[in-house]
């Protein structure tokens, strides 16, 4: 993988994780104002879709979604599990591309000896 690939599948990264800090400080502006809300089930998929460490920075920089038990454990251990994981696919990409490589045609197998 080239630098200029990595560069840029870092800025994806940083953009996408910006883009759910925004959306929970809107969601917590909406709160303060009585306006419409973001539904939460969104703000945890956007949080699982590899926007764990921006929920997790919104909710420890305004104090957001600190008190509900899903959102209180689940944004910590996702920005937990998908840092590393982040850093292991960018470091690594050609181990982990074997690895999801292997892991499909594993499944491939599974689904067709059922």
């Amino acid at each position: 993988m080239t630098s200029q690939t990595m560069l840029t599948l870092i800025a994806i990264l940083v953009l996408w994780n910006v883009i759910v800090f925004c959306v929970y400080a809107y969601d917590k502006t909406a709160a303060r104002e009585g306006a419409r809300r973001v539904r939460e089930d969104t703000l945890i998929t956007l949080a699982v879709l590899g926007g764990g460490p921006g929920a997790w920075a919104c909710q420890k920089v305004l104090r957001h979604k600190t008190r509900k038990p899903p959102f209180r454990i689940l944004l910590p251990a996702l920005a937990l599990i998908q840092l590393p994981l982040a850093v292991i696919c960018l470091v690594f990409p050609q181990a982990v591309l074997a690895w999801l490589r292997s892991l499909l045609n594993l499944l491939s197998g599974l689904l067709q000896n059922s």
